[in-house]
């Protein structure tokens, strides 16, 4: 009776201690299907912003519990083997599966930037009642047409636009690199990647963006160079935008140089057969950087950052200044009203440069020094030349006052953990707009940080397709559209306000 005893409670033991299994297994699944079913009923935001950051949220922070050497489907909720990776032929891999999580991401943001039209940016932010605020008083000119323009930035649709040029052989073949706008908007220098590895420059010229028909011009020339170039601006040598500045990196027994390339280079007026010379070329190592300056105190000057230096050159006389830094410097940029030259480098730190002093022993020199947590890519003076704002590399955008040497405003939502990425901002429009290493561009209000669109790659997210863009009030000139260009691959986009 004993032993009877014993096996029927150790029987009763084992089925309850299955039971119990059982049941913590049904209750984990029932949560599970419950959470899946509160995200598949709430409400979706019209928002594109609120949508990517939702799915990449769930993506990172989801409740399914990781398991070594697996991976959990969300749509079949079940887990699925990784194989391991040695074989080269492993179809399944954690890379694999994230790439394929954000192109589907991407593809239903592309899909709902085609079906709205009209976008809410803010909660109760409507033309009309802007309109009646605006009569009433309630709103100084300043403040509508910064709102006016978030209005019209979250209702810009994407349109192709077609380049034409005089050699047709060329168009749509080569890759844009980069694109560079002149100040007066009409035209922007394009840094295009040839198939033979080199470079190929031109520029395109956007009077065309005013028709329906949405074409433009681009006009080449016959240089090419096999060096990658890391830096572009424009430069008013003889008059304004006269000039193009380029920073091209040595190779081999080849050193770096600064180029000036006339503007007048790319026409189609130039006689055929005829090639004409580059205006003047300076020799320098490494170049990460560039900048022109604008102040009169500085005539016909340009800067180079080097690695642990900064190079300041005058384009006519070649006289050269230069300042010893701790880092390589990855960002410049001129101030107008003073001659203070702003830099930031892969340290982090950044520090202005004033152009009036003569001793540059020890740190003396540098007029006001601002530090982040990682690489500084991007370096932005204000128009009242008391703020600045700067991105680095762990996709960190900070607005500083030069003042009080501290930051006051964070700028949250970009994407970048190594990639060299720009800013671009439009303080008459009260807009940031920069482009993430994960190919996606988002524009921010510049007065309040508030996200206000985030516009998806035509192309599948990938290092060599990060989209260069140019926003601008009246692109083509006085009389231009306002909106927004975008490059990638061989495609040029126009996201215009009408």
């Amino acid at each position: 009776m004993k032993k009877r005893g014993s096996y029927s409670r150790e029987k009763y033991g084992r089925n309850s201690y299955r039971q119990s299994n059982a049941c913590r297994w049904n209750r984990r699944r029932s949560s599970n299907e419950r959470y899946g079913a509160e995200r598949s009923s709430s409400p979706q935001s019209s928002d594109s912003n609120r949508a990517y950051s939702s799915a990449s949220s769930s993506n990172s922070s989801s409740s399914v519990p990781e398991l070594p050497g697996f991976y959990f489907d969300p749509e079949k909720n079940r887990y699925f083997r990784l194989l391991p990776g040695h074989n080269n032929c492993n179809p399944l891999t954690r890379e694999m599966i994230q790439h394929k999580e954000r192109e589907s991401i991407r593809l239903k943001l592309l899909e709902k930037e085609d079906m709205q039209k009209k976008k809410a940016t803010r909660i109760g932010l409507n033309p009309l009642p802007l309109l009646n605020k605006r009569q009433l008083g309630m709103l100084c000119s300043t403040s509508y047409c910064r709102l006016v323009h978030e209005l019209h930035v979250n209702c810009m649709q994407r349109k192709k636009v077609a380049i034409q040029s005089p050699d047709s052989s060329v168009i749509g073949t080569d890759h844009f690199k980069l694109i560079v706008a002149d100040t007066a908007r009409e035209r922007i220098f394009t840094v295009n990647d040839v198939e033979h590895g080199g470079c190929k420059y031109g520029i395109i010229n956007l009077s065309g963006l005013g028709t329906k028909a949405l074409t433009v011009e681009m006009y080449d020339n016959l240089y090419f160079t096999n060096r990658k170039v890391n830096s572009v601006c424009w430069a008013s040598l003889t008059h304004p935008d006269s000039h193009v500045l380029l920073c091209l990196m040595g190779i081999a027994e080849t050193p770096g140089c600064a180029s000036l390339l006339p503007a007048s280079l790319f026409s189609n007026t130039r006689p055929a057969g005829d090639q004409p010379g580059m205006l003047c070329s300076f020799k320098i190592s490494t170049a990460w950087s560039c900048a022109w300056c604008l102040n009169p105190q500085a005539n016909s000057c340009f800067s180079t950052g080097l690695s642990r230096r900064v190079l300041v050159t005058n384009a006519v006389t070649g006289h050269r200044q230069t300042f010893g830094t701790n880092s390589d410097v990855l960002a410049q940029q001129f101030a107008t009203q003073t001659p203070l030259l702003f830099n930031g480098c892969r340290s982090g730190e950044v520090f202005a440069i004033d152009l009036r002093q003569r001793s540059r022993k020890g740190q003396g020199w540098k007029a006001a020094r601002l530090f982040h947590d990682s690489a500084v890519t991007s370096v932005r003076v204000l128009q009242d030349e008391q703020r600045l704002i700067a991105a680095d590399m762990s996709g960190k955008i900070k607005l500083w006052d030069l003042r009080a040497n501290k930051c006051v405003k964070h700028y949250e939502g970009h994407n970048n953990e190594y990639a060299y990425l720009p800013l671009h901002i439009h303080e008459e429009e009260g807009l940031l707009i920069a482009v993430g290493q994960d190919c996606y561009t988002r524009i921010w209000s510049l007065c309040d940080t508030h996200l206000l669109r985030t516009i998806p790659s035509p192309y599948p997210c990938s290092k060599e397709d990060i989209p260069s863009v140019v926003f601008s009030s009246h692109l083509g000139g006085l009389r231009g559209i306002p909106g927004l260009l975008l490059a990638v691959r061989q495609d040029l986009y126009c996201f215009s306000y009408n």
